[in-house]
């Protein structure tokens, strides 16, 4: 005789490494001094799908304060924006958003 089945309810169980790659991860644009500044904001809007207005103050943030923000999301995301702007050698770095 087969024992009773008895329902349970679907638990999913998340390993950290799934957490962490699902997790909020941003691309960070340094500033570079060896591009003219519309091919940067070209890149920006390229690798993001970004306005060419918010290209344009991501490319200005990243040029005086050294650094920006230019795009937010998994890691896979953030890994294939991250790509695109590095095919011009742009300075980025993929860091967790907090």
């Amino acid at each position: 005789m087969n024992p009773p089945v008895i329902d349970q309810p679907d638990i999913s169980i998340t390993s950290s490494d799934e957490t962490a790659t699902a997790s909020p991860w941003s691309v960070i644009l340094y500033n570079d001094e060896h591009h003219p500044i519309d091919a940067v904001i070209f890149q920006v809007q390229k690798a993001t799908g970004t306005s060419l207005q918010v290209a344009f103050e991501i490319t200005m943030e990243a040029h005086t304060k050294g650094r920006a923000v230019c795009f937010t999301g998994t890691m896979d995301e953030c890994e294939r924006v991250a790509n695109i702007l590095k095919e011009i050698n742009l300075s980025v770095e993929i860091e967790q958003a907090g």
